[in-house]
């Protein structure tokens, strides 16, 4: 474990390699974007997890001993002094029983930001409604990605969870976005992006439903989609199936092979910590013996998130080449 001094430059480090950055999303001093700060799994303390959320720091503890609190004080010290206009600070203990500890506690200021804005699309937050923040920065290259690529296009978004990448399909100007998840209040923060972007909600395009079944009517019903996109949690189990994507993927992307269009794409993201690069690739590959699948593209995770050649310390844990994170992110094309 780092002690406080060495934090200290080991962010001062990560601040500097991050500095263009955060200023390309700052408008009159005020900083709208939103990015990793301090990746301390890969950049020398992991303990600690920094993100910025517009104004709002967000620390993830991976500690809740005592000898973790000098850290804290550090972090909090040295980016207040350096980010003068931050406004508040979360603290989320990831190891705590707690379950709103889990989800976040006010430890500096008093009001969080709602909104981030990226590639001039504004995403709605709602920083205290889960473990996690609920805008996931390791997608920001696959959003851009959406933005370039979907105009024109039908979209389906499984495990949709607060939408984002939908809103990116929506602002690319794809002709029909249907968002899918099972909970039903992550569906109201895409609504809400909607909103803030001055997107007409429909209904009908925000479906709460469990994956397996809600496949099913969709594939009854005639549906296709020019690109899927399926970006499970890790782990999930409901009375209707199980997703374990150490062991799942090539059954999660069958699933969805029936609802894509020929010619059409599905965006398959694996964020298991230890499935390998290399054996995730041999399941996508395994897909394409048939000749009805090919693998056109890799999307990679931005700097922020795997940090940079000055700033990192230790390897990941699992080698994820040919991808450079353990979010590895693949698309398939269909026929």
């Amino acid at each position: 474990m780092a002690n406080a001094e060495e934090l200290t430059q080991l962010l001062q480090k990560a601040l500097a390699a991050r500095r263009t950055l955060i200023e390309e999303e700052s408008n009159n001093g005020r900083h709208s974007g939103a990015c990793r700060l301090f990746n301390g799994h890969l950049e020398g303390c992991p303990e600690l997890v920094i993100d910025l959320y517009g104004s709002t720091l967000l620390f993830h503890a991976y500690d809740v001993a005592t000898s973790i609190a000098p850290l804290l004080d550090a972090a909090k010290e040295f980016l207040l002094a350096q980010l003068t206009w931050v406004q508040a600070i979360v603290l989320k203990d990831r190891k705590a029983t707690d379950t709103q500890a889990q989800k976040g506690c006010l430890i500096y200021g008093t009001v969080l930001d709602d909104r981030v804005r990226e590639y001039g699309v504004w995403y709605a937050l709602d920083l205290l409604l889960n473990q996690d923040a609920g805008f996931y920065l390791d997608t920001r290259n696959l959003r851009h990605w959406l933005l370039e690529r979907m105009a024109g296009k039908s979209v389906l978004n499984t495990f949709a969870y607060t939408g984002s990448l939908g809103i990116a399909a929506q602002a690319a100007g794809a002709t029909n976005v249907l968002q899918t998840d099972l909970n039903r209040r992550f569906l109201n923060v895409a609504k809400r992006s909607c909103t803030l972007n001055g997107f007409p909600i429909d209904k009908r395009s925000f479906q709460s439903a469990d994956f397996w079944p809600q496949m099913n009517r969709l594939k009854r019903a005639g549906q296709r989609f020019d690109c899927v996109i399926l970006d499970p949690p890790f782990f999930s189990k409901t009375p209707k199936g199980t997703i374990d994507l150490a062991r799942d993927s090539v059954r999660l992307i069958n699933k969805v092979r029936p609802l894509v269009n020929s010619g059409g794409q599905i965006v398959a993201v694996n964020n298991a910590l230890f499935l390998s690069g290399a054996e995730y690739m041999r399941s996508l590959e395994s897909l394409c013996t048939d000749g009805y699948v090919e693998i056109v593209e890799l999307i990679p995770v931005p700097d922020d998130i795997v940090g940079y050649e000055e700033t990192r310390q230790t390897p990941p844990v699992t080698d994820p080449a040919p991808f450079n994170h353990a979010t590895k992110i693949a698309v398939l094309r269909i026929r």
